[in-house]
């Protein structure tokens, strides 16, 4: 399976379609690009392999495991890249602003729901690209 992150890159968030087969399954926010620094910025462009993963905090949710110089960079729920982010992923159903968006676990349920039973078959893969201008 896989899956597209489409960016637009903001000065207080980035700003993203999440795609599974050229359809938007929900909106993600995150920090602003700040060079791939710990804790601050997005992760950079690419292609990187899912894992599911469940905790109490987050519930059932994904990990990029192999994030070039970072580690922890989950796909979550959250409503502000600002406030609520230390570098992941977030889902969200609506954007409201810069990285900010509303009913984040709508949106990270519904994304659940479409590709954990993937898991059972084929590896989840995500690429993340920034909006093509024409």
């Amino acid at each position: 399976m896989e899956l597209k992150l489409i960016r637009s890159y903001f000065h207080n968030g980035t700003n993203s379609d999440l795609l599974l087969n050229g359809d938007r399954v929900c909106y993600t926010i995150e920090l602003p690009w700040k060079n791939n620094q710990h804790q601050i910025s997005c992760i950079p462009e690419g292609r990187y392999e899912l894992e599911k993963r469940y905790e109490l905090r987050f519930g059932h949710h994904f990990i990029l495991p192999h994030v070039p110089n970072r580690s922890g960079i989950l796909i979550h729920a959250a409503n502000d890249a600002l406030k609520e982010i230390k570098g992941c992923i977030c889902t969200v159903t609506t954007l409201t602003g810069e990285g900010r968006g509303d009913e984040a676990r709508m949106a990270l349920a519904k994304l659940v729901s479409l590709v954990y039973p993937a898991f059972e078959k084929e590896k989840v893969f995500l690429t993340i690209q920034s909006v093509k201008h024409e």
